[in-house]
């Protein structure tokens, strides 16, 4: 054995199976953690809102084959949620998976969650909600719209603002603060962070798909969760006080069903919104994944499930995840 590998073993085994939105993550993670004695960690922002199952595409129980699952149903559609928090709980939740002798398996598209756990990526001090920047930053996008916000990272981290995307107001906000607090720009803190070592023996598999393929896929799932009464999910959001400024209201479809609903446009409008919204959101997943270093690109053309499940359990063994 080399010394990278004896290495590699010291360390506690963490497998991510991550890939853009309706690939087939799901189905096949239960078949891994089976053959791993695997539990499942979500890595999706969206599923760990209770009340929230058909839009977040939730995997639901009686799917679950017995697969202990963790940071599902955690949190209620008030609470907010971000990557910090994310990395806290999903760390609580290794930390017992590896007591109970279990490995831990990473399920999920959101590619900076996942970073932030494989990487142990230090956000330094969470800020108080209080902060009287961040209101001012607030005060000035409701005046001048979401625009302002990105225009001005744009001026003093161009890089950040070509990553980060004009309506992602949350990470807008972070990394003006960051420039705030530091004098330093967010996107210069990243590629440091991105290049530490992994605190975890980790194996990284991207599933990915033909992107037509994989667009026609989303197309017919946004009409399944149609038909399967995602409208009346967001209805009873609405109806229980959700509204378009927290966290879990600005998912796809959420955000397009209650725009419809308080009347923005008509409800065909709404269904394509979200369809092209996905697809988008798929293809920016794409892109993520190809700028991580070390993962294993499997392509579903090339392999069926079974071969699929044989070729992750082989290179989990030759990583030392496994006998």
């Amino acid at each position: 054995m080399d010394e990278k590998k004896a290495d590699h073993r010291q360390k506690r085994p963490l497998v991510v199976l991550a890939g853009p939105t309706a690939v087939g993550k799901t189905r096949l993670s239960i078949r891994l953690a089976k053959a791993l004695d695997a539990e499942v960690i979500s890595a999706d922002s969206m599923q760990v809102y209770r009340h929230m199952d058909i839009g977040s595409a939730k995997i639901m129980p009686g799917e679950m084959e017995q697969i202990p699952h963790h940071l599902i149903d955690a949190l209620e559609p008030e609470e907010p949620f971000h990557v910090v928090r994310f990395q806290q709980m999903a760390k609580q939740a290794l930390d017992q998976i590896h007591v109970r002798g279990h490995i831990p398996l990473l399920v999920g598209g959101t590619g900076f969650y996942i970073q932030a756990v494989v990487r142990d990526i230090s956000f330094g001090e969470e800020r108080p909600a209080e902060d009287s920047y961040r209101r001012t930053l607030e005060e000035q996008a409701r005046k001048n719209g979401p625009q302002w916000l990105h225009e001005r990272l744009a001026a003093v981290d161009p890089k950040a603002a070509e990553e980060i995307h004009p309506n992602n107001q949350k990470r807008i906000l972070r990394a003006l603060e960051f420039y705030h607090d530091t004098g330093r720009p967010i996107s210069a803190h990243n590629r440091e962070q991105q290049e530490r070592v992994s605190p975890y023996n980790v194996i990284y598999f991207v599933l990915t798909d033909d992107r037509e393929i994989l667009y026609r896929r989303i197309d017919r799932r946004v009409d399944q969760m149609m038909a399967d009464g995602l409208l009346e999910e967001v209805r009873l959001l609405k109806e229980r006080g959700c509204t378009r400024d927290m966290v879990s209201m600005q998912g796809l479809g959420y955000q397009e069903l209650l725009a419809y609903l308080e009347g923005d446009y008509p409800l065909e409008e709404a269904v394509r919104l979200i369809k092209r919204d996905t697809r988008h959101f798929a293809k920016r997943q794409l892109t993520w994944f190809k700028r991580e270093k070390d993962v294993i690109w499997i392509d579903r053309q090339d392999l069926d499930e079974t071969q699929i499940l044989g070729y992750m359990l082989e290179r989990c063994r030759e990583r030392g995840i496994i006998q």
